[in-house]
């Protein structure tokens, strides 16, 4: 199984998990997805070598998500961490279970699931190759 694979079964068990929580009882009215507008969030900033950075995030309708680590160097064919996750009460990112892995900077996304509505947090973060302090930008797209 692919890392994006793990990634869109453990982002939809989330969104189920957190739909089968709000319904209260039978009815046969049928369920359908929700809609929003498409956001897209640009990140940027610096981790140093093996550190860390994380930028939070709000979904405001439960839907897809696409992340995408879109530059990142010197040099700029690094390879760095990418992970969602939820924003913890101690200042750091926990990333969901299988949200993550080792990419190279691109214009296609290299995460991709669905989210329930929440707050969440996207992290780059090095994986043990950095030299040095490495700036990137990052995209997210969700509803």
């Amino acid at each position: 199984m692919t890392r994006s694979t793990a990634l869109i079964l453990v982002l939809a068990m989330v969104a189920a998990a957190s739909a089968s929580a709000a319904c209260g009882g039978g009815s046969s009215t049928p369920v359908t997805a929700p809609t929003g507008n498409l956001v897209t969030d640009t990140f940027t900033g610096t981790v140093q070598i093996a550190g860390q950075d994380f930028h939070p995030f709000t979904v405001t309708t439960g839907g897809t998500i696409n992340a995408t680590l879109v530059s990142a160097g010197p040099p700029p064919t690094i390879t760095m961490g990418l992970g969602i996750g939820t924003p913890s009460t101690t200042g750091v990112c926990s990333l969901l279970s299988g949200a993550y892995g080792a990419y190279q900077p691109s214009t296609t996304a290299q995460l991709n699931g669905t989210l329930a509505a929440g707050t969440y947090c996207i992290e780059v973060f090095d994986v043990g190759n950095a030299a040095g302090p490495i700036t990137y930008t990052v995209t997210v797209a969700h509803t």
